[in-house]
């Protein structure tokens, strides 16, 4: 989320599920919204149902294509291109909006002048999408009254992932489509909970609140807030933390809720980052991947087993109540981290139960973002934040009386072409990409222990062009050898023009062909994010 931060000062989304709805455009674009989040793709066909013109910018023909007014064909990697090309046919035909051009935003000049290479007729040539519908798009978005931008890790799992996210915020901005109800920019979280792992400070470079650790007043803050001196110095991001820990300068890690022996890319290689960890402790609620190369696993409890909250793309906090009690000797992941605190610290009573609400007042006591927010109110109902005062009743939509930037405007940013790391040659001549189906959830830890799920999508497939299946000779069904530079993996051909020539998709979730054996590590150089969504590979018969 490091573009939406930069831009606005926010990473969450800006409107409420509730309001898409009653978009009159929407534009879709590296999300397979109906299989990855069914609830929020209701709202769109909704929308549609009542008028709404959809826009799906997609490599595949997912299924939310159908009820697309337009759908956009672009080659993977290149979002940005497809982005700036819209904007230039907005600002050549007159569609931009002046007047929040200049009363809510800086840097416009600047911006303008970089959009100028990128024609419609460029921007066809980039992507493969026809100049003609990308001036249809540019026209549907820019035109409609209220008009909403949802994205997923589509976007962001690129070595240009932060410029994407950039470009999409321009279009936003160029148009006027922030600060106002059913519109802005809605990044449609991965997985349950990471806004509120996020807003509580799991990130390596803020406190809870997205308050930044080097800036001297908020360490001050959290000193004398927790008693304890803290230091300035900002953590690694997850994904530098491989290289760290091979070459030393990592020795331990304490990983919880998370498997990133199968749901990292390049996964041999980060195996072999956490099997040379000196001590490595794995705490969830089944024997993940991840847990199999731990040093010592400590058995947490799921979502019906605690009490809590979760807070949702939407900055929406709800109440979590525990239904039934953990197995075995399984405890909530809050009693887990104390008691290893106590211990740590030789303080403290280990027969005394740490209360979730209480940990929640002490952030909001620190985090004026969620000041008015605790268990009594969640008790009746869920709030969005910003909710600062006791009687506030939460913020549908952000920015609506300005920016969280210096001087309350959003800042335009000039995109350039970045290339993808990897892309075919002659040896790995298709481009492989990612990502999840309806049935089954990330590393399949949960979902494929369901016999139902299994039934339905019981293994791994590569999606194929029909075209492509041609050339090589392969029939639907037939086994594969799927190999890029980093790994093989076999599994089942399906035939199908879901994917266009020369591009394969494989989901992520099986481990028995798992996917991100061959996904490439390369970085982000900003935000540090992998580019699991494009890497070069080659299909052979075993």
């Amino acid at each position: 989320m490091a573009g939406l931060a930069a831009k606005f000062g926010s990473g969450a989304m800006t409107n409420s599920v509730a309001e898409i709805a009653d978009n009159d455009a929407i534009f879709v674009i590296g999300s397979n919204t109906t299989e990855n989040h069914p609830i929020i793709a209701l709202r769109m066909k909704e929308a549609v149902a009542k008028g709404a013109k959809l826009i799906v910018a997609d490599p595949r023909k997912i299924p939310l294509v159908k009820f697309a007014t337009l759908w956009l064909r672009h080659r993977p990697g290149t979002d940005s291109v497809l982005l700036n090309s819209m904007m230039n046919v907005i600002l050549a035909e007159g569609l931009e909006d002046k007047d929040f051009i200049n009363e809510r935003t800086e840097g416009y000049e600047a911006f303008v002048e970089s959009l100028a290479p990128f024609t419609p007729e460029y921007g066809e040539e980039m992507t493969g999408v026809p100049a003609g519908d990308i001036i249809k798009a540019a026209r549907i978005y820019a035109e409609a009254g209220s008009a909403g931008i949802y994205y997923a890790m589509g976007i962001t799992q690129h070595v240009m992932g932060t410029n994407n996210v950039m470009a999409v915020g321009n279009l936003a901005m160029l148009t006027g489509n922030l600060g106002k109800p059913a519109c802005g920019v809605n990044p449609l979280r991965g997985q349950n909970n990471v806004q509120g792992a996020c807003d509580m400070g799991g990130l390596p470079n803020v406190y809870p609140g997205y308050q930044k650790v080097d800036v001297p007043a908020i360490q001050e803050k959290f000193e004398k807030a927790w008693g304890t001196s803290l230091s300035a110095k900002i953590g690694l991001p997850a994904t530098m933390m491989t290289e760290a820990m091979l070459d030393g300068s990592l020795k331990g890690m304490y990983i919880f809720g998370e498997n990133p022996a199968l749901s990292d890319p390049n996964t041999t290689h980060s195996v072999k980052a956490f099997s040379s960890l000196e001590f490595l402790v794995v705490q969830d609620i089944f024997m993940t991947e991840t847990a199999q190369l731990a040093d010592v696993v400590l058995p947490g409890a799921s979502f019906a087993e605690k009490n809590g909250t979760f807070t949702c793309s939407e900055r929406r906090v709800q109440r979590v109540r525990k239904a039934i009690n953990p197995p075995g000797q399984a405890k909530s992941d809050l009693v887990i981290i104390d008691q290893l605190y106590k211990r740590i610290v030789g303080d403290g009573d280990l027969t005394h139960t740490v209360d979730p609400s209480s940990v929640f007042d002490e952030v909001a006591g620190l985090w004026p973002g969620i000041a008015g927010i605790n268990y009594s109110r969640l008790q009746e109902t869920s709030l969005q934040w910003p909710c600062p005062t006791a009687d506030h009743p939460g913020t549908e939509y952000l920015f609506k009386d300005g920016f969280n930037r210096e001087g309350g405007k959003a800042l335009f940013s000039p995109i350039p072409f970045v290339s993808s790391k990897e892309l075919p040659d002659k040896e790995f001549p298709y481009v492989l990409t990612t990502g999840r189906q309806l049935f089954h959830y990330h590393t399949g830890t949960m979902t494929r222990r369901s016999t139902g799920l299994n039934r339905v999508s019981p293994e791994a497939f590569v999606e194929i062009n029909p075209a492509d299946a041609d050339v090589l000779g392969v029939a639907d069904g037939e086994k594969l050898t799927v190999s890029s530079r980093r790994g093989t993996i076999n599994l089942k051909a399906r035939v199908s023009k879901i994917v266009p020539q020369n591009v394969v998709f494989i989901p992520f979730h099986y481990r028995e062909a798992a996917a991100n054996l061959l996904t490439s590590d390369a970085m982000d150089p900003i935000c540090k994010i992998m580019e699991a969504k494009v890497c070069a590979v080659k299909i052979e018969k075993p």
